[in-house]
């Protein structure tokens, strides 16, 4: 019997003897850290059985490495040491405690072996060409042994994978890594049997894909990842990704179709698509080569709603879906889809908190989903010793994840919110395009809230003196900040708005706006008045625009704001506010910016003084996010979760 949700996304699939549940895979995702000597440590396999847990038919670890000078850097689990086995059997056996197949991405680095500056390489690099690459370190032109060597290392690889218990491996066969690179015009300069035409390009892919049918045999499915079109000049395209792709079907189990190539800032962004793409950007490429194989055909990036999957499958664009980011902003979704809870699917905004933390932590986390990089100390769903009466005041995104924690765990939670509706700075974000995924998920917890039982009292700003006669066990403080004002002559001129001026569907802005602050806020929202046809100029004093961004998200942004007519004028600070606009000091001299709107967007702080007025009203007083200190949605969402597991 089908799902009566989404009858064709929630169908299962047999792939070479082996029946995956539904449509929803989970695409290939590092791992968080590692063990010294690279194998799954018990966080790795909590984070992945995580994903496995809420639905996912499939879930691929992404980043085998097959060989050693093949690695880039700590977070890939090296194919190549017997040592692997007990961690992976170990992964695979989680998976399959929830019905969830289990897949390992086999790859190697090539050129880019030693990418991250890390050391693993144990000799001079190897790839297509003889070079240096774009970090300086030198590359060998692989010879014909050293390819066969390789081809044979994929296969060991893949054997030892099916020895662990997996039920499917993906070759990696895009972005630019090792098989990548030889596919590509733009990487491949060689002009022997191994260069040149496409069909000399693809002989390595080929050869991999011989070796590690022979490693596990005709009755075991392979994922072959390719790249549907480059993305850059010199690079293939679409065309020569469905030739490709015609070689080969029928010699793989899946073709899975990604975009992009290594090591591009302008393309990562496109391969792990931004806010200002549209969803669902990649799926084109897996379309088009869906009409030319007969090979099932998986297609990915960007992809978050659950009624966008189930139509792609059910137009016959892609048989699978793969999702990432996805899954870490809400694990289960598939489970609430097909069970008709689609309203409590948390969808991921593509923000790149994750990227950015695995980055630079060495932990994955999610801006909306608390418990991603915590899995071992989760404690969600523990209900509470003694139920108290709780107090939430403020209704921004960590106070409504605080008090829907509180409430689901058995405590009696009211929360008051001053404003007509909930959400906190986020409310401001409403109407702007690329930004309706952070509103939706304001809209989730507020239904979570209800859900649990939550009393929501909207246009009520209470009073320490009244929050104090309430007799609360608990008073949890999310009063969030305040703009900053910049003290300089007539910020007090008409035409001087904030960030209130956007909570319309038309914007209470002139046609010629001036954005007094050019960090990541100001210039976010100078790039959504730009799409509504404003003359926009962002006036920021540091010598560089959106400092504050996520280095991803620069990309992104600067992405746009190239083909923009943004005029975002760095190293200048405002003067003086009058009826023509801004007067502004520049390193060449004062300018008139005109203007029929200054917006102010100079950033916020940390309301100390309405926060310290609660630190008394009850036994048990917490502060959540910007109460404490302006930050990012992902710190208050968190802090709020876990002060409420504290009561």
């Amino acid at each position: 019997m089908k799902n009566k949700y989404y009858p064709n996304l929630a169908s299962p699939i047999t792939i070479n003897g082996v029946t995956f549940k539904n449509r929803i895979f989970g695409a290939p995702m590092s791992n968080p850290e590692l063990d010294p000597d690279c194998h799954m440590r018990e966080e790795d396999i909590a984070f992945h059985a995580t994903r496995g847990r809420g639905g996912l038919a499939s879930v691929c670890i992404g980043l085998g490495i097959v060989e050693a000078v093949g690695r880039s850097h700590t977070k890939e689990v090296i194919l190549y040491d017997d040592l692997s086995l007990p961690s992976l059997k170990r992964m695979a056996n989680e998976f399959h405690k929830h019905n969830c197949m289990a897949t390992m991405e086999l790859a190697h680095g090539g050129k880019f072996g030693a990418a991250r500056s890390h050391s693993a390489a144990k000799s001079t690099l190897i790839g297509p060409n003889g070079e240096l690459n774009a970090q300086g370190v030198p590359v060998k032109a692989m010879t014909e042994e050293q390819i066969e060597e390789t081809a044979t290392a994929f296969g060991n690889a893949a054997k030892l994978v099916k020895e662990a218990g997996f039920d499917m491996v993906l070759i990696h066969g895009g972005h630019g890594w090792l098989l990548g690179q030889f596919a590509s015009p733009y990487f491949n300069k060689r002009t022997d049997r191994w260069g040149g035409s496409l069909e000399n390009r693809m002989r390595f892919s080929l050869l991999v894909v011989e070796k590690v049918r022979e490693a596990v045999g005709p009755d075991f499915p392979i994922e072959f990842r390719m790249s549907g079109s480059e993305c850059i000049p010199g690079g293939y395209d679409i065309d020569e990704a469905v030739e490709m792709a015609k070689m080969i079907d029928g010699k793989v189990d899946i073709i899975h179709v990604s975009a992009g190539i290594h090591e591009n800032n302008d393309v990562f962004v496109i391969t792990h698509p931004s806010m200002f793409i549209e969803h669902g950007c990649n799926v084109q490429y897996a379309a088009e080569i869906k009409k030319h194989v007969k090979t099932p055909v998986a297609a990915l990036g960007g992809i978050n709603d659950v009624d966008m999957m189930e139509e792609i499958i059910a137009s016959g664009k892609a048989d699978i879906i793969e999702v990432a980011r996805q899954s870490l902003a809400d694990p289960y979704f598939p489970e609430k889809a097909f069970s008709g809870k689609k309203d409590d699917i948390t969808q991921c905004c593509r923000c790149y908190s994750c990227f950015y933390n695995y980055l630079s932590n060495r932990n994955y986390c999610c801006a909306f989903n608390p418990v991603i990089g915590d899995e071992l100390e989760h404690k969600y769903g523990f209900p509470a010793t003694t139920p108290k009466k709780v107090v939430v005041v403020g209704g921004g995104p960590g106070g409504m994840e605080a008090a829907v924690t509180a409430a689901q765990r058995g405590h009696s939670v009211t929360l008051y919110e001053k404003n007509s509706k909930l959400g906190g700075q986020i409310a401001h974000e409403q109407h702007i395009p690329f930004k309706k995924d952070m509103y939706h998920f304001i809209e989730v917890l507020a239904k979570r809230c209800e859900d649990a039982g939550v009393d929501i009292r909207l246009n009520t700003e209470v009073t320490p003196e009244e929050v104090a006669e309430m007799g609360a066990d608990v008073v949890m403080t999310a009063v969030g900040a305040k703009p900053i004002i910049p003290q300089i002559p007539g910020i007090d001129n008409a035409k001087v708005t904030g960030l209130k001026a956007l909570e319309s569907e038309t914007p209470a802005v002139g046609q010629k706006v001036a954005i007094l602050g050019g960090g990541l806020v100001g210039s976010e929202v100078a790039i959504y008045l730009d799409m509504i046809g404003k003359d926009v100029t962002v006036v920021e004093m540091k010598d560089t625009w959106a400092s504050d961004a996520y280095w991803m998200h620069k990309v992104a942004m600067d992405k746009y704001i190239r083909d923009s007519r943004i005029d975002i004028k760095v190293n200048t600070t405002a003067k003086e506010i009058t009826d023509a606009g801004i007067v502004c000091n520049t390193p060449d001299g004062e300018i008139l910016i005109e203007a029929d709107t200054v917006l102010l967007a100079a950033g916020i702080k940390a309301d100390r003084a309405s926060a310290d007025g609660f630190l008394n009203t009850a036994p048990r007083v917490f502060e959540i996010g910007d109460a404490i200190k302006a930050g990012r949605v992902v710190e208050a969402v968190k802090l709020g979760y876990y002060r409420a597991l504290d009561i």
